[in-house]
C-alpha cells in the first residue's frame, strides 16, 4: 500500500505482525504498577474496544502484558510500518488543506529526530503525550484524511470522539488532555487514569501537536539567559567565558546548550540520561560530550581561562557537578535547573547516589523508595546552590517546578517570611516584566512545502516586519524588538531545524499579526507554499501557572485559570483552525491549565480575516488580565493598544495608595 492508502485505512483490515523495537529506541520510563486487578480488567477492555472482537483473545493477553510491563497499554503492535516525519503538506490524503496541515503536525510531533519517547507517542517532557496508544494515532489520521471543512473533529485525551458537523469559520480539531474534576487532579490521579487508558498528559504543545523540537524553546531560553546574565553583569561585561550551569538535556530542556552558545557562555549542562545527552551532541546542539566529572572540571577550567564560548553536556547527576565546582572553587555565574521535576515521580528527576538505570529499576520496583532518594538528593541538590548563592551565583527557577518540590521536600528553599522561595522565577525576574507583560511571547511557524528556500524567505519577511515595527516603537520595548531582530538575523547559521522546517521568535500582538499577514500575501502571490502559525502555550495569554507563566501575578488571582480558559474558547471562534485545553502543561497535573492553537494561512482572503482578529485576541486577552493585576508594563501595552484599537475597551484598576492600605487592620 502506499502511504496515502495507509493513512485512509485507519485501523488495519487484518491483524498485523507483533512489533520490532529499533535497536535504539529511547523508551519511557516504565510507569508504575498503580492499577487494582479490578482496574487492570478494566484497562483490558478499554483498549480492546478499538478492535473487533475475533482480535480479543489475542490482543487481551497481549495488553496485559504490556500493561504489566510498562505501567501503560501502547498497542506497539499498530505501530504504522513507514515512516513518521513532516511530509510536505500535499502528501496527505486530505479533503481540507486545514486537515492536512493538523496531519503534518501530528507526524512531526511523533517524528523520532523530534519526539523523546517515539515508541510510547512521547513528544517530550517525560509523559508529553500526542496519543495514548497507537490506534487513537491510526483513526486520527484516519478521521482527518476524510473530513470536511464544516466538520470538527473532537479529542478526548487522545481519543478521538469523531467527526461532528460545525461550519467553516468553526476549529477543524479541538483537543482536551487531562481535564480532570479538580479533586481527582493529583500525580497518583494522573498515574491511574492514564494507565486505564481514558486521560493523558499533553504537556504543552505535545498534545496540541504544536511542538516544533528544541528551537521551539531555543530563544525563550536564550532570552532568559541573556538577561540574566544582563542583570549580574556591568554594561561594559559580556557573558562570554562566564558559567551558566543547569541540567537536561530530554525534550525541551536540549534547548539549553546551544541557547548558551548564541548568549555566548559556557554552558554546562548535566543529564543522567546518556542516549539523550548523546542524541543532542550528534544533532550538533551540543559542542563536546564528557563522561568523568574531572575530565569536566578540567574543561571548564580550560574554558575560563580562555574566555571560550562553549557548551558541554556532562553525562551524570548535576548535584555532583554543584558540589564539585564549589569544592573546586569555579565560581558559577548564572544557575538553574531544567528536569521534569512536574513528574518527579516518575523519571522527571534522578537522585544522586543511583544510575539512570537503577532509578528506572526503582521507580517501577519501589516507587516509595525512590520518592524517598529523589527527596533526599533535592535536600542535597538545594544545599550545594545556596552555597554557590553565598558566593554571588544568580540563581533562579526555569519553571519546572525545582523549587516547589524541593521545598516540598523539606529543602532550606523557603524566604524567610516562610511563604515565598528564596529564589525567584524567570518569570518573574526575567520574561514576565520585560516580555509577557508587554505582550511578546514565542510566535511560531512551520513551512508545510518542507523547502528550505521557503523557510529562508519567511525569516526575511519577519526581519523586515520587526525592523519597521522597531523604527516607530516607543523606547520601551526597543530592547525586546532588538534582541529578535538580532535572533532572525542569526537564525539560520545556529541550524535549529528539527524535524519541520520551522522557526520561533517573540513578538507582540501588532508583530505576530503583521508578519502573519505578510506571510499571507507571499502565500497569495505563490512566493512560498502555505504555513502553520502557532505559539508555545508558554506565552502572554495562554497558560495560568502560578509558579511559571503568572508567577508575577500579585493581586492574589494567579491560582485561578479563567484566562487559559477564556483565551483558547476566544480563539476557537475567531479563527483558529485548532484549539487545545491541557491540564498539566511544563510544571505539572493539577498545578497549570494551558491553552493553544494553530492556524493555516493559505494565502485567501478569509485567512487575512481570521489572523487579525485571533492573533490580536490571543495576546490581549493576557494583556488585559495582567494590566488588570496591576503590572505597570501591562498597564503601559493595553493603554497603548486600546489607543490604537477603537473596538477595544478594557477594565483598568484604579491604583491604591500603600499608606491608606498601611492604616487598616
Amino acid at each position: 500500500m502506499t502511504f496515502k492508502e495507509y493513512i485512509l485505512q485507519g485501523i488495519p483490515k487484518e491483524l498485523p505482525e507483533k512489533h520490532v523495537f529499533p535497536e535504539d529506541a529511547n523508551h519511557a520510563p516504565k510507569r508504575k504498577d498503580i492499577l487494582s486487578v479490578k482496574e487492570k480488567r478494566l484497562a483490558i477492555q478499554n483498549a480492546l474496544r478499538y478492535f473487533p472482537k475475533n482480535w480479543h483473545n489475542e490482543l487481551a493477553s497481549e495488553f496485559a502484558q504490556e500493561l504489566l510491563t510498562y505501567g501503560r497499554i501502547y498497542m506497539f503492535r499498530f505501530k504504522p510500518k513507514y515512516n513518521i516525519y513532516a511530509r510536505p503538506i500535499n502528501a496527505y490524503p486530505a479533503k481540507s488543506m486545514q486537515a492536512a496541515s493538523i496531519m503534518l503536525m501530528i507526524q512531526n510531533n511523533l517524528d523520532p529526530s523530534v519526539a523523546q519517547h517515539p515508541e510510547e507517542l512521547i513528544t517530550y517532557g517525560g509523559n508529553g503525550s500526542v496519543f495514548q496508544n497507537w490506534a487513537q494515532y491510526l483513526i486520527t489520521m484516519q478521521y482527518l484524511a476524510i473530513m470536511t471543512d464544516e466538520q470538527t473533529l473532537h479529542m478526548y485525551s487522545g481519543h478521538p470522539m469523531g467527526l461532528f458537523p460545525s461550519s467553516r469559520y468553526a476549529p477543524r480539531v479541538v483537543v482536551s488532555n487531562g481535564m480532570m474534576i479538580p479533586n481527582y487532579s493529583k500525580p497518583d490521579d494522573w498515574e491511574k487514569f492514564n494507565a486505564l487508558g481514558v486521560s493523558q498528559y499533553g504537556q504543552m504543545t505535545a498534545g496540541s501537536f504544536m511542538y516544533i523540537g528544541p528551537q521551539g524553546i531555543v530563544h525563550g531560553t536564550t532570552i532568559t539567559i541573556i538577561n540574566a546574565f544582563r542583570k549580574i553583569l556591568n554594561k561594559t561585561e559580556t557573558p562570554r567565558g562566564k558559567i551558566f550551569l543547569t541540567a537536561g538535556l530530554g525534550g525541551m530542556s536540549g534547548a539549553q546548550p546551544k541557547a548558551g552558545n548564541i548568549a555566548q557562555c559556557i554552558t554546562v549542562c548535566a543529564e543522567v540520561n546518556a542516549k539523550a545527552a548523546k542524541k543532542r551532541y550528534e544533532q550538533g546542539w551540543v559542542n563536546v560530550l564528557i563522561e568523568n566529572i574531572s575530565d569536566l572540571i578540567n574543561r571548564v577550567q580550560y574554558a575560563q581561562k580562555n574566555n571560550e564560548v562553549v557548551s558541554i553536556a556532562y553525562i551524570g547527576n548535576v548535584v555532583e557537578v554543584w558540589e564539585r565546582f564549589y569544592d573546586e572553587g569555579i565560581f558559577v555565574h548564572v544557575g538553574s535547573d531544567q528536569t521534569s521535576l512536574h513528574i518527579p515521580w516518575t523519571g522527571g528527576y534522578y537522585p544522586i547516589g543511583l544510575s539512570y538505570e537503577d532509578s528506572n529499576s526503582l521507580i517501577r520496583e519501589d516507587p516509595d523508595l525512590f520518592k524517598v532518594k529523589v527527596k533526599a538528593s533535592l535536600k542535597r541538590h538545594i544545599a550545594a546552590i545556596n552555597k554557590h548563592t553565598a558566593k554571588g551565583t544568580y540563581f533562579f527557577d526555569y519553571g519546572n517546578a525545582f523549587l516547589l518540590e524541593a521545598s516540598r521536600s523539606g529543602a532550606h528553599i523557603m524566604a524567610e517570611n516562610g511563604i515565598d522561595f528564596k529564589y525567584t522565577s524567570y518569570v518573574q525576574d526575567i520574561l514576565g516584566p520585560m516580555c509577557f507583560d508587554y505582550g511578546f511571547g514565542p510566535f511560531r511557524w512551520v513551512c508545510t512545502s518542507g523547502k528550505i528556500q521557503d523557510l529562508d524567505k519567511t525569516d526575511k519577511i519577519a526581519m523586515e516586519v520587526l525592523q519597521d515595527i522597531y523604527n516607530n516603537a516607543p523606547e520601551d520595548i526597543k530592547l525586546q524588538l532588538q534582541d529578535n531582530i538580532t535572533w532572525i538575523k542569526e537564525a539560520k547559521k545556529n541550524n535549529m531545524v528539527v524535524g519541520s522546517q520551522a522557526r520561533i521568535l517573540y513578538a507582540d500582538a501588532e508583530g505576530r499579526a503583521k508578519i502573519a499577514e505578510a506571510f499571507n500575501n507571499a502565500i497569495a502571490k505563490k512566493e512560498i507554499g502555505p504555513i502553520i502559525l502557532g505559539r508555545d502555550h508558554h506565552d502572554v495569554s495562554g497558560t495560568d501557572s502560578p509558579y511559571r507563566e503568572t508567577s508575577n501575578i500579585y493581586d492574589g488571582s494567579k491560582f485561578t485559570a479563567d484566562m487559559a480558559i477564556q483565551n483558547v474558547i476566544g480563539d476557537s471562534f475567531r479563527g483558529a483552525t485548532w484549539v487545545s485545553i491541557h491540564n498539566g502543561g511544563g510544571v505539572g497535573w493539577g498545578e497549570v491549565i494551558n491553552g493553544g492553537f494553530g492556524m493555516l494561512l493559505d494565502g485567501s482572503t478569509e485567512a487575512q480575516e481570521k489572523l487579525k482578529n485571533m492573533l490580536f485576541y490571543d495576546v490581549n486577552n493576557g494583556i488585559a488580565r495582567r494590566s488588570w493585576a496591576r503590572n505597570q508594563e501591562a498597564l503601559f501595552a493595553i493603554k497603548r493598544e486600546m489607543d490604537r484599537s477603537p473596538n477595544l475597551k478594557v477594565t483598568l484598576p484604579n491604583l491604591v495608595d500603600n499608606h491608606l492600605l498601611k492604616t487598616l487592620f
